[in-house]
């Protein structure tokens, strides 16, 4: 690729590692699903995760949502207090995010996660349900609809790739990305504290236009435990699901951003989207604009109604 090209991608490319590099309150490792409504008929017994936890809002049919590389299950939750009317809204939080305890070293990160989603699935009875993620929590979400298609109603993956390492160019391949990778993993690890926080308040702007989930991502990045994001990055980084993509039978919808004011290009998000998900059959491609990477907080209004069609629909 040259100079110039890799030039053109930087602000994309950018706000993608910051994000799988920033991005919550102290969980205990024995988490515990919490039900806002009387509990059924049936007991249900407690999940109980070392990788995940999930807080459960609102009654209706299931929905659940996956935050991104570093964050908070709060980067949803107003989004599942708009839904938790008409819905049962499961808001994961990712051990090693954000304060959730991490007790794995250095990973595996993302292949963990979604075994724990599907046994989620299946243990608490949920019924095909709706599963949504931003960013890396996307790429989870892909990964368990090509894996657990029985388990999942459809999936939407909010600002997120099959493969993230797609953005240094269409010639990039699991191989050629691994040297970043390691790099970007090195690069959390190594910082000292000092610099790491200048970091984040430096490039969350980046990331939202929304001032407060800039703030909240600063937070959350300082709370997370290192070792579970450089696990996490250098997978992010080296998954590549396209080849997955043209038998998967899990309707997907996939939002992205554009934001002429110094955010990705719409041209260029346009065309990176349309080449990465080219191989998936019947994939709804749906550009959002004056949005950055955080599009549900960014363009609220917008969103909600993006996710009532992608919820209504069959």
């Amino acid at each position: 690729m040259t100079n110039a090209r890799i030039r053109a991608r930087r602000p994309l490319l950018r706000a993608f590692l910051i994000t799988l590099a920033i991005c919550t309150p102290n969980i205990v490792a024995a988490t515990k699903v919490f039900a806002a409504e009387p509990a059924p008929a049936v007991a249900v017994a407690p999940f109980v995760s070392d990788r995940l936890s999930v807080e459960v809002v609102g009654q209706g049919a299931d929905v659940i949502l996956i935050p991104g590389f570093g964050c908070s299950r709060e980067v949803w939750r107003a989004e599942a207090e708009r839904l938790k009317a008409t819905h049962r809204v499961h808001l994961v939080q990712l051990a090693g995010f954000a304060g959730e305890p991490w007790v794995h070293g250095d990973g595996p990160f993302i292949q963990p996660v979604v075994d724990e989603l599907a046994r989620y699935i299946r243990e608490q009875g949920l019924e095909r349900p709706a599963v949504a993620g931003h960013s890396m929590g996307g790429l989870s979400a892909l990964m368990l609809g090509q894996q657990q298609p029985s388990l999942v109603g459809k999936v939407m993956t909010v600002d997120s790739l099959p493969f993230f390492s797609a953005l240094y160019g269409p010639q990039a391949t699991v191989e050629t990305a691994r040297p970043f990778a390691e790099q970007a993993a090195a690069g959390i690890l190594n910082t000292p504290d000092e610099a790491f926080r200048s970091g984040q308040n430096a490039t969350a702007a980046g990331l939202a236009r929304d001032p407060y989930i800039r703030e909240k991502m600063v937070e959350w990045a300082l709370a997370g435990d290192r070792r579970a994001m450089a696990a996490a990055i250098r997978e992010v980084m080296t998954t590549d699901l396209r080849p997955g993509l043209a038998t998967m039978t899990v309707p997907v919808w996939a939002p992205y951003a554009a934001d002429a004011d110094g955010g990705a290009p719409a041209a260029m998000v346009d065309a990176v989207w349309g080449r990465e998900y080219a191989g998936l059959p019947g994939v709804r491609l749906i550009r959002v604009d004056d949005s950055r990477h955080f599009i549900m907080n960014d363009q609220p209004a917008k969103f909600a109604e993006l996710m009532d069609q992608f919820l209504a629909a069959d």
